[in-house]
């Protein structure tokens, strides 16, 4: 079973989300700003149909091959 573009891009972002101390939508007190970025990204990889050019702007943004 091969994994799409999306699907790679959300595991990135999900890995980068964890490594840096958070959960996506954690709503911590902290606001730190690089996991609020995480999360904005995360949630427009989540609202993109399929094809949408935003899936390969993410995963040029995070280097996803």
């Amino acid at each position: 079973m091969s994994e799409t573009l999306r699907d790679r891009v959300r595991e990135k972002l999900l890995r980068q989300i964890a490594e840096d101390g958070g959960s996506p939508s954690e709503g911590s007190e902290d606001d730190d700003p690089r996991l609020i970025a995480l999360d904005d990204d995360l949630a427009a990889l989540d609202r993109a149909a399929d094809g949408d050019p935003v899936i390969e702007q993410l995963a040029q943004k995070y280097w996803v091959p």
